[in-house]
Order: C-alpha cells, then structure tokens, then sequence
C-alpha cells in the first residue's frame, strides 16, 4: 500500500509531468480537474505554479528540458479552467440528481458529492471562485452548481473570475518567484507553502462567516 502511495505521488510528480507531457499534459490535467469527476486527484496549484516557474527559462527548465512561454501557460491554463468548469456544470445540468445516487467506485465517492455541495451552500455564487483554491471541491462544485440549476449567466461570470484568478494567476506567480534562485533551488518547499497560501481566501471566509454568526448570537 505505502508503495502504491509513492508511486503515485512519484508519478504526479508536477515536475515529471511537464518533462513528459509539455504543454498538451498541463492543459489538460487543468481541463479534467476542472471538469471531469475523476480528475479530483490530480495536482493542480502545485503544477500551475511549476509551470510558472519553468516558464522562466533558468536552472530548472533547461535541466529538464522544458521549454515554456509564460504568456502560453497563463492563457491555456485561464482557458482550460474556464472550459473545465463549463464542461462539469453542463454534466450537472444534464444528469442532475442521478449524481447524488450514484454508487461509490474506485474513482468516484459520494463524500465528495456531499463536500462540493455543502461547500456550495454555504457560500452560495462565490463557491465557484472560492473552491478553485481547495482541492477535490473544485471538481465537483460545477457539477453541483449544475444540478443545482444555478443561474447561467451567474455562472459564467463568476466561472471567468476564477479561472482567471487561479488558471492564469498561480503560473504568474510562478514565473515571478521562479526568477528568485532559492525558489527555484527548494521548489517542493515553495509548493507546500503556495499550496498553504492557496486556502487563506477559504480561511478568511470561515473567520468571516464565524464572525457574523458571533455578532447575531
């Protein structure tokens, strides 16, 4: 099992995954985490902001031999995470409550359903930017927005902000620290802490909400 769990990790490796699988791979990773039920365990902060990072050309991009055009890397990317969630609201819309009986497999729980749909009430329009930043909701919340039958036009709207914010901002943030040498020489440190940064809008949310309900207590 522990093996199992290794190889995995080695294989999602985001690194790995760019030398092997370039552009084509990242653009669509950043479409099936988006989109697609069964893309929730793939990387996506950390491989936004590798590409970021490999977009600058130095020590790390010319070792593995990637060559990426930052500009490239935030369109694909904004673009991809645009037509992923598209793609995950139009399988809610279509198969609507049939998602919420669907038995559990290998690739799909029910937990995640029931996650992504508290997540959508709780915070309403704004879970569509809001779980861009948590990982395995930000699969499934288009998909609950869709049978929730949530507005499209709102939809889409807020759908562009956050693809725009974390499809085309994490690899900006990338390219900009990427060009700091200790980043790029501790690149599996600076993803940990990106990761960590990635959920503060979620924690500000909570501290929020905790607050309210503490001033109407």
């Amino acid at each position: 099992m522990i093996l199992a769990v290794l190889q995995l990790l080695s294989i999602l490796d985001p690194k790995e995954l760019l030398k092997g699988g370039g552009y084509v791979l990242l653009f669509f990773i950043v479409f099936a985490e988006s989109g697609l039920l069964v893309g929730f365990f793939l990387p996506g902060d950390s491989l936004l902001f590798t590409a970021g990072v490999l977009a600058t050309g130095g020590a790390l991009s010319q070792k593995l031999g990637v060559d990426f055009n930052i500009f490239v890397v935030m369109l694909g990317c904004f673009a991809m995470a645009v037509v992923g969630d598209q793609v995950g609201y139009l399988i809610g819309s279509q198969a609507g409550p049939r998602l919420f009986n669907r038995p559990d497999s290998r690739l799909f729980k029910q937990e995640h359903v029931d996650k992504a749909e508290e997540f959508f009430e709780r915070y309403g329009s704004k879970a569509i930017i809001l779980a861009r930043f948590v990982p395995v909701i930000r699969t499934f919340v288009p998909t609950v927005a869709g049978v929730s039958r949530m507005d499209y036009g709102r939809f889409l709207r807020f759908n562009l902000i956050g693809g725009a914010i974390w499809g085309a901002g994490i690899p900006a943030l990338g390219y900009f620290f990427g060009q700091i040498d200790f980043v790029e020489k501790n690149l599996e440190l600076t993803l940990i802490a990106v990761v960590g940064i990635s959920v503060l809008p979620i924690a500000f949310e909570i501290w929020k909400a905790r607050k309210e309900r503490r001033a109407a207590a």
